[in-house]
């Protein structure tokens, strides 16, 4: 059996199984994967799950989960934002929700090597960004979704369009994989990194969250001491020693997600020892099935909501693995982007430069 993520003194290759299969546990007989037993799916927590699959070895599970994504896709590209049982309950598509699926599939490329899978999977990811593109505006940013009646959401996301930014570069390393280059792509990735970095008023104003504080590093735009930086200013607001990252800044509530996401950013930064450190802090929402509760409010003690979150599982398995390097996906977080050759005011007319698009 090929090697599991494990993480010394924290979590087990057993234990990281044992979570696997408690997502597996989940999966409905179409391939979907809802939030917990009769909830609805959504496509970005779908693909979270399915690549929390393949990093476990899971793979017959993880294809599965991406046949549905090749079942269920609109004419236009998009998904529904939510599906329960079958059924549609939210027609809506939100961006980063459709564009996430290239971020999975790269990786289940990345894990199995499979060259038939890329390319089957192929134009449900073409489809996707494309579709995703078509909201970009002139500056760079993507407005965060297209309702029913063909109405744009009205406003760019600063945590939906970072992981966008990563969606794209994924996109293109597939692309590349495959002698099928996108250089308008390339053009629109240039420029949404740019919004990112450089552009803070592009965005609506959600700094209570800590998606906000994290993903422009977890997405690629921030890696470097202005990251740091970003990071340093508000880890008093967000992390509670021994428990984890507060979903919002106001609220005394951690939750599990959060907390790994904010393992994978602290990890591209460089800072190994203190993203072990918050790895373990928020081991205390495991429960013995391996699964984990979404979050804690450490205020009264309870677990809230209700759930074991098939996602908040599956966060885990992927920090695990970005922590161990033990699968070939493990650096999904790290693929590398194209350089982008663009004129140095940027495509929204502004003297900042353009930001180096190479990750590590």
């Amino acid at each position: 059996m090929p090697e599991l993520p494990a993480v010394d003194g924290v979590l087990s290759s057993a234990d990281v199984l044992e979570t696997a299969r408690s997502i597996a546990g989940v999966q409905e007989r179409s391939g979907a994967i809802p939030w917990f037993p009769g909830g609805h799916v959504d496509p970005w927590d779908h693909v979270e799950s399915a690549m929390a699959l393949s990093a476990a070895g899971l793979l017959v599970e993880a294809e599965r989960a991406y046949d549905w994504l090749r079942e269920t896709q609109r004419a236009d590209g998009s998904w529904p934002l939510q599906v329960r049982a079958g059924v549609v309950e939210d027609a809506a598509a939100d961006t980063n929700f459709c564009a996430y699926p290239a971020v999975g599939v790269w990786h289940h490329v990345m894990v199995t090597g499979d060259a038939g899978f890329a390319e089957r999977m192929w134009p449900v990811v073409r489809r996707a960004i494309d579709f995703v593109l078509g909201l970009q505006r002139d500056r760079g940013e993507i407005d965060w979704a297209l309702g029913t009646g063909g109405e744009v959401g009205g406003e760019a996301l600063l945590a939906g369009s970072s992981s966008i930014h990563h969606s794209l570069v994924c996109a293109l390393a597939l692309a590349d994989h495959l002698g099928c280059p996108q250089p308008d792509w390339e053009v629109s990735l240039g420029g949404l990194g740019h919004a990112l970095r450089h552009h803070p008023e592009a965005f609506a104003e959600k700094d209570r969250y800590a998606m906000d504080w994290y993903y422009p590093i977890l997405g690629g735009p921030l890696r470097d001491d202005t990251g740091r930086d970003r990071i340093m200013r508000r880890w008093r607001d967000f992390f509670v020693d021994g428990l984890g990252v507060r979903c919002v800044d106001d609220n005394p509530w951690v939750t599990g997600a959060e907390t790994c996401e904010l393992v994978l950013s602290l990890d591209l930064l460089g800072w190994r020892t203190r993203a072990l450190e918050v790895f373990a802090s928020m081991q205390h929402l495991r429960e013995q099935d391996g699964s984990y509760w979404t979050g804690l409010v450490y205020t009264d003690g309870k677990h809230w909501p209700v759930e074991h979150t098939t996602w908040t599982g599956a966060a885990v398995i992927l920090a695990a693995d970005a922590l161990s390097g033990a699968t070939p996906g493990s650096g999904i977080f790290r693929v590398a982007g194209p350089r982008v050759a663009l004129p140095a005011d940027g495509a929204c007319g502004c003297r900042s430069p353009l930001p180096e698009l190479v990750h590590e």
